[in-house]
């Protein structure tokens, strides 16, 4: 990864890496660790990973669209983007094991998004209904983890933002999504464990970041899995908290703007991140922002629930 040596060239870097695929450069626990390079040229043809409130007004009547509307199961029966279809983080994530929140298996996967109506060739739009940003990352990072990255992307502002612009709503429910067609596939290398983290937290060109609040990076409140509660963070972690990567009006910030909070983070040019948070959901908006950063990325999906239920250590 080249080093910039002035602000021009700064950002010229910035404008070709913000369209990086998220090319996640580690495996689970039985894939070895490697690098999914990118060309420039390949990189000029990608786009950011989020589309405006004018783009999907523009889509949304498109044949092959998929709308997803994630939040919590009271907002079901709210008002919602027309051909919206609802999605709560359980429809997407494993059923069985002792983490909160985890990716389920390839076969498991597919049979679940094919339930949401995806297909090949869909292109998926993710939103949230309130201001569950995290929630919507983690819909969209595990459509990343089935291989769909190219045609998945999230609204930008959500809901709370085409409310705002005076946007179609409707209150009647989408009716239900005829059954999708997904080849089969293998998850893509996008999550590690606790050994990885253990491994090379402290290694060159390796940044740890911790998305919870600051509240919980710095120990005064305590976090964890049950009965294991602990105060402080990961040994050697960075703390970026997940609410940073968007305004107050719940709009994404820039990729400039992003790199420059991951930069303020520790994270130099050509490091690799290795993101965290309680159980794998927030650490998600941090990782969306690695990827319209440029920035190769990881999610270490059981977090700190895991790392506590290991009884590893903790600093504060």
């Amino acid at each position: 990864m080249a080093h910039t040596t002035s602000g021009g060239t700064m950002q010229i870097n910035i404008l070709a890496k913000a369209a990086m695929t998220f090319a996640i450069l580690v495996g689970s626990a039985a894939l070895p660790y490697c690098a999914h390079a990118k060309t420039a040229a390949q990189d000029a043809t990608q786009t950011e990973p989020w589309v405006s409130t004018a783009w999907l007004a523009s889509h949304l009547h498109d044949s092959n669209l998929v709308l997803l509307q994630v939040g919590e199961a009271s907002q079901d029966k709210a008002a919602h983007i027309p051909s919206a279809r609802f999605v709560h983080l359980e429809d997407v994530a494993a059923t069985s094991g002792k983490l909160s929140l985890e990716l389920p298996t390839a076969p498991e996967l597919r049979q679940r998004l094919q339930g949401l109506g995806i297909s090949d060739g869909s292109r998926v739009v993710v939103y949230f209904g309130n201001d569950q940003v995290s929630q919507a990352t983690r819909v969209w990072f595990t459509l990343q983890s089935a291989g769909l990255g190219t045609h998945a992307d999230l609204l930008d502002g959500g809901m709370p933002k085409w409310r705002r612009e005076g946007r179609p709503l409707t209150d009647k429910s989408t009716a239900a999504a005829p059954q999708g067609t997904l080849k089969p596939f293998s998850l893509q290398p996008t999550v590690v464990d606790a050994a990885f983290v253990q491994a090379h937290v402290r290694q060159p060109d390796y940044v740890l970041i911790d998305a919870r609040a600051a509240v919980y990076y710095d120990g005064v409140e305590e976090s964890g899995a049950d009965g294991h509660l602990r105060h402080g963070h990961i040994p050697g972690a960075h703390n970026l908290p997940f609410t940073d990567i968007t305004n107050d009006d719940l709009t994404l910030k820039t990729p400039a703007e992003l790199l420059a909070l991951f930069r303020k983070a520790g994270v130099k040019p050509g490091d690799r991140v290795i993101a965290y948070c309680h159980i794998g959901q927030q650490g998600t908006a941090v990782l969306f922002a690695a990827r319209a950063a440029g920035i190769d990325a990881v999610l270490y999906d059981g977090s700190f629930e895991d790392w506590t239920m290991r009884d590893l250590p903790v600093e504060r």
